[in-house]
């Protein structure tokens, strides 16, 4: 009878906390200042969100605010589980852990994809390597690997400088599954940072520079990068938003996403930014550098979100070598999926 008690008067207390974390970013609201939405996640998703951000804040004149953040995905949807954010930026979907952690502080989340990037393998203009196969890449950034020339991977002779995202980065994990085959395996003796602008700092400002990171940040830098081709079997695909989007850039494509806490999109303020940010995504994505969804998908998103519709369609599992019509295509799932 009193272990029953303790499990009811720990529900009591898990249930109270649930309402407490759910409420904590309307709490932190100033009396009398406008609306801010809090967001914080992936640095891939960032160009998009602060984009959307900046037009919907001059749409509505200021009387509702946007904070983007790019903490990095792992770190943005630990605030979101915790309810510091009403939504959370991710270059990944949300894994099985984190579904588990969401579901056990109570925070249901409608799942939104924005778009498709191809994760960009970068070296300075001035090195001759022009492609890798998806085995040297792995010979490069395997755990304990000891690669440190290009020459060791078909390159000139020139050392090795590696950059690459740090161990919040949802780039991190989406790489390191794709290319090592397993997700966060990876050599550590490289600079990490969860800024991509300071991975591109370093490969333009160092001859044996390399670095991967989204798309986007490989479009805005094209003067002072490279972008390295990989072969998966049938030759070297340059990444592009073109065969981003026609699948031909494998295994290295993947969609990115938005995560909106269910119950902030009771308050009209984020439906009003929500439904902004969806109607606006194929044109900012494209626009800063990403591959936007069909029409179509945007459309089935926009009801989703209306609805409230919760879960994930990929079960807490990574989309390494999902195409755009898989992703579209997958339903909803409230629970991991197991192998």
């Amino acid at each position: 009878m009193q272990t029953q008690f303790f499990k009811a008067l720990s529900k009591i207390a898990a249930s109270a906390a649930m309402v407490a974390l759910v409420a904590a970013p309307a709490q932190a609201q100033q009396a009398g200042a406008p609306f801010t939405i809090q967001i914080d996640g992936s640095s891939t998703v960032f160009p998009i969100s602060e984009a959307v951000a900046e037009g919907f804040q001059q749409q509505t004149q200021g009387r509702i605010r946007v904070a983007v953040g790019e903490s990095g995905s792992s770190a943005g949807l630990r605030k979101f589980c915790r309810g510091e954010i009403h939504i959370a930026d991710s270059s990944r979907p949300i894994r099985s852990s984190e579904m588990a952690t969401c579901a056990a502080a109570g925070i249901q989340y409608v799942e939104i994809p924005v778009a498709f990037d191809g994760v960009t393998v970068v070296v300075n203009p001035s090195n001759p390597l022009r492609s890798l196969t998806v085995a040297q890449l792995r010979e490069i950034w395997s755990t304990g690997s000891r690669v440190n020339n290009f020459s060791a991977v078909g390159g000139p002779n020139l050392a090795m400088q590696l950059y690459g995202p740090g161990s919040a980065s949802g780039t991190f994990e989406y790489f390191t599954e794709a290319v090592n085959g397993t997700a966060r395996s990876s050599r550590t003796d490289y600079t990490p940072s969860e800024d991509d602008n300071v991975l591109v700092q370093g490969v333009a400002n160092n001859p044996g520079g390399m670095a991967y990171f989204g798309l986007a940040y490989y479009e805005e830098n094209q003067s002072r990068l490279h972008a390295v081709a990989i072969d998966n079997g049938n030759g070297p695909v340059t990444p592009s938003q073109a065969t981003v989007r026609n699948g031909s850039y494998a295994p290295l494509s993947r969609p990115i996403f938005i995560y909106v806490n269910a119950a902030a999109l009771r308050r009209p303020q984020v439906q009003q930014f929500v439904q902004y940010y969806i109607n606006n995504a194929a044109t900012v994505s494209e626009r800063v550098g990403y591959v936007a969804l069909p029409a179509a998908a945007y459309t089935a998103y926009l009801q989703r979100a209306q609805q409230r519709r919760i879960g994930t369609a990929f079960g807490g599992r990574a989309a390494i070598g999902a195409s755009i019509e898989d992703v579209v295509a997958r339903r909803l799932v409230q629970t991991p999926v197991n192998d």
